[in-house]
C-alpha cells in the first residue's frame, strides 16, 4: 500500500517522521529568528526564539546565544544558570567556565566566580584568561597576594596580556609596590600610550611615588583625550588641593558636579570663599586614589 501511495503521490511519510522533519523546520526558523533579533537589539525577542527553539531540539549553539541574549538584558541569573547548563553538555569546555565567572563577575559574587575559575583550571591550567578572571576575583576578595601570583602567572603565560598588565599595576600601586608597578607601566605606556586607563594608572603611580608634577601633568593628558573623564577630575583635584592650588581643586569639583550631580549629591552648589574649602575636604577625601 505504502509503494502505490508513493507512486500515485499519496503521503508515504508515517505521522512520527512528518512531526520530526516539522520540528526541524520550526527549530531551524526560530534559531534564525531569534539571531536576526539579536543583531537588531531586540534581546526580548532573542529570548523567546532561542527558548522555544530549545524546547524542540537541545542545541549547543542556541543555548550559548540565549545566555548572551539574556546578559544583554541584565537577567544575569538566567545566563548564569544557562551556561551551567551549557557546561554540563560540554565539561570540557573552559571558555563556557570563563564565561560564566564572568557573569559571576558582573553579579559581584566573587565566591561563584572563584569556583568557576577552579573547575576552568583543572581543564585548561596554562590558558592565562583563567588566570586574569581568578585575579580579578582575589582583588574584590582583598587577597592582593592572590591576586598579584595570579596575574604574574597570566603574564608569564601571555607576555602582552595588557589587561592583566595594568591590573598588576593598579594592585602594586595599592601595595605600595611602586617598583614592580613601574615596571607593568612603563610596559603599557610604550605599547598602549593612547588608552584613557593606561594614562590613568601611570598618574596614579606618579601621584603615589610623590612626582606630583608628573601626576598633574598625565591628568592634563588624561582630560585632553576625554573631557568627561571623571576619574581624572577627581584625583587632579585631589592633588591639586594637596599642593595648595585651591582655585584649580574648586575648577575641577565644579566640573565634577557638571558632570555628575549625581554622585556628589550630598555637596552643596553654594562656592562661596567661607564654604568651598570645606565642600573640597569633604569630597576629595572620599575619593579612592586606586579605582579599585
Amino acid at each position: 500500500m505504502g509503494f502505490w501511495k508513493t507512486l500515485l503521490g499519496g503521503d508515504a511519510e508515517n505521522p512520527e517522521e512528518e512531526k520530526k522533519n516539522a520540528d526541524a523546520k520550526q527549530f531551524d526558523l526560530l534559531k534564525y529568528d531569534g539571531v536576526k533579533a539579536m543583531r537588531m537589539g531586540q534581546f526580548d525577542y532573542a529570548v523567546k526564539c532561542y527558548r522555544e527553539a530549545l524546547k524542540l531540539q537541545e542545541d549547543l549553539e542556541v543555548r550559548d546565544y540565549l545566555s548572551q541574549a539574556l546578559i544583554h538584558l541584565g537577567a544575569l541569573a538566567e545566563a548564569l544558570a544557562e551556561l551551567k547548563t551549557l557546561h554540563e553538555l560540554t565539561p570540557d569546555n573552559a571558555e563556557v567556565l570563563l564565561q560564566a565567572a564572568h557573569v559571576a563577575y558582573m553579579q559581584e559574587d566573587y565566591e561563584e566566580m572563584e569556583h568557576l575559575c577552579q573547575q576552568a583550571q583543572e581543564i585548561d591550567g596554562d590558558n592565562p584568561r583563567v588566570h586574569y578572571l581568578f585575579s580579578q576575583a582575589c582583588v574584590q576578595r582583598n587577597d592582593v597576594i592572590g591576586a598579584i601570583a595570579r596575574l604574574t602567572k597570566a603574564i608569564v603565560l601571555e607576555p602582552e596580556f595588557s589587561d592583566a598588565r595594568l591590573l598588576r599595576a593598579q594592585v602594586l600601586t595599592k601595595m605600595g609596590e611602586v617598583k614592580g608597578a613601574q615596571e607593568d607601566v612603563d610596559w603599557l605606556m610604550s605599547h598602549h600610550a593612547d588608552h584613557e586607563d593606561v594614562v590613568l594608572a601611570a598618574a596614579r603611580l606618579a601621584q603615589a611615588k610623590g612626582q606630583s608634577t608628573e601626576a598633574l601633568s598625565l591628568y592634563d593628558k588624561l582630560i585632553d583625550m576625554n573631557p568627561f573623564q571623571l576619574d581624572a577630575y577627581h584625583e587632579r583635584g585631589r592633588l591639586r588641593y594637596e599642593t595648595g592650588d585651591k582655585k584649580g581643586a574648586e575648577e575641577d569639583m565644579q566640573k565634577l558636579l557638571e558632570l555628575n550631580p549625581n554622585e556628589l549629591a550630598d555637596v552643596s552648589g553654594d562656592y562661596s570663599a567661607e564654604g568651598v574649602e570645606q565642600h573640597m575636604k569633604r569630597v576629595y577625601s572620599a575619593i579612592n586614589p586606586f579605582g579599585l
